[in-house]
């Protein structure tokens, strides 16, 4: 197979640093185009559940530490690590749905794929907003997705899990048997000391009618924009899901050369009906700036599909990207009026900072006994997106600006987004004091020879 070789019983592929085919196998363990320069000296790519104990068993008899993939939207690249081996669980894409209310999920089955085949039986979960996320590592970070305002975080509606820990043993784990593990695998993330092979999801019905009202403003006028949209938003229901964007317009909202930069206001309502869908986004349909808006679109029937299409034109595959997160106690309007004149300049007119509003139910997050929790009362994204390698240094340093400029209002960051290579303190930053000090014990207690990589940007050891 080009240098590909079994062993130990692995019925996938096993492809060593200097192997024929490891630099196909290392270009296409990440989705982005922009790929660290770190490298495992070891890829297994498994065929089957049977084959992760079988890799875990491998890696300790060669003293390697391993790294996990489930599907490769690591915005700083987690999976890829220096020296180890990465367990690529790419092949384990299966969903299997138990109606009425649940399914068995695997980790690189993707979220697109799931809603699809949940739609089949008429049932729904919060998916992950680029569809081409793979549910292993979504789930593990938490899960900010679709209808989280309602629906809370997408780990709080896993069930059960099936893994592998760092002895080899095969566990089932929920919230009576292995309930420890269970609590840090919905929202450890990239840190996750075990490896998850499959999740038992509670599901929900799906939304009869998604509608959408979308406003563009130009940047300028991001105060008096972000106060009118952050009260409005007091009056939305939880089904209703609210984002600031600040980035270039689209093309279909301006046709002039360059493109203005804008602040984009985009709710949208999952509902059992149009009329109900129109209803909750009553408060939006009278906009008191809406003579200053350069585009409008109010109450536009859309489709799952459509909200995918969206957003992977915002998130192209091909492109080269970096991501960082910040919870913060300041409002909105605080937040978005520093990094309004920050979007302004940047390198790359695709880059843009996202900010959902209320992106998940602090309820229902509150509901279960989980690693993850809301740090903060608002939440900001910068996303640096940009074409070509000589831009690398440009672009990130954008990024970094970015997060500078509104650090000091910083309560902590999202795992599942964080740039883990900014400083060492984003890990742990990513957690409260004493989930944080759990995660330690756990992982002292269920892998006490450190055979799974920490966290990016930190040490071997855990407290370091």
């Amino acid at each position: 197979m080009g240098g590909q070789t079994q062993a130990r019983g692995i019925e996938g592929d096993i492809v060593r640093r200097g192997d024929p085919g490891y630099e196909s196998a290392w270009q296409g363990i990440l989705w982005n185009g922009l790929k660290p320069p770190r490298f495992p000296e070891v890829i297994v790519r498994v065929a089957s559940e049977r084959d992760v104990p079988e890799a875990v068993a491998l890696a300790r008899s060669e003293g390697l530490r391993i790294a996990v993939r489930s599907g490769g939207h690591s915005w700083c690249g987690s999976p890829l690590r220096d020296g180890g081996m990465l367990i690529d669980l790419s092949a384990l894409n299966r969903t299997h749905v138990d109606p009425p209310a649940t399914a068995t999920v695997q980790p690189a089955a993707t979220g697109g794929a799931l809603a699809c085949e949940l739609s089949r039986y008429g049932l729904a979960f919060p998916t992950g907003h680029c569809g081409s996320v793979a549910v292993g590592g979504y789930l593990l970070s938490g899960g900010l997705g679709w209808n989280s305002g309602a629906l809370g975080p997408a780990c709080a509606s896993v069930r059960q899990i099936e893994a592998v820990t760092a002895a080899g043993e095969v566990v089932s784990c929920d919230e009576d048997e292995n309930s420890d593990l269970f609590w840090a695998a919905r929202g450890a993330g990239p840190g996750f000391f075990a490896i998850v092979t499959g999740f038992r999801l509670a599901l929900y019905p799906r939304p009869a009618a998604i509608i959408a009202t979308t406003y563009a403003f130009p940047l300028a006028d991001v105060v008096p924009v972000t106060r009118w949209a952050t009260e409005a938003a007091t009056e939305l229901p939880p089904t209703v899901e609210l984002s600031f964007v600040l980035g270039t317009a689209d093309p279909a909202m301006s046709a002039a050369t360059p493109r203005p930069k804008v602040i984009i206001v985009a709710a949208t309502a999952f509902a059992d009906s149009q009329d109900e869908a129109i209803r909750s986004l009553g408060p939006l349909r009278v906009c008191p700036l809406a003579d200053h808006a350069i585009f409008s679109q109010v109450d536009e029937p859309t489709s799952s599909e459509a909200l995918y299409e969206t957003s992977d034109s915002l998130w192209p595959a091909s492109h080269r990207c970096s991501a960082d997160t910040l919870w913060s106690g300041a409002d909105y309007e605080t937040l978005l009026s520093r990094l309004a004149p920050v979007v302004a300049t940047a390198p790359s007119e695709k880059s843009l900072v996202l900010a959902p509003v209320s992106p998940v139910s602090r309820e229902k997050t509150l509901q279960h006994e989980m690693a993850f929790s809301v740090l903060g009362d608002s939440y900001v994204v910068p996303y640096a997106l940009w074409d070509s390698p000589a831009q690398d240094d440009a672009n990130i340093g954008w990024l970094r600006h970015a997060m500078r400029t509104v650090k000091p209002l910083g309560t902590g960051h999202y795992i599942a987004e964080a740039d883990l290579t900014a400083a060492p303190s984003r890990a742990h930053r990513s957690f409260s004091p004493s989930d944080w000090d759990r995660l330690g014990r756990l992982k002292a207690r269920y892998d006490p020879e450190d055979v799974f990589f920490s966290y990016l940007g930190r040490s071997a050891t855990w407290a370091a």
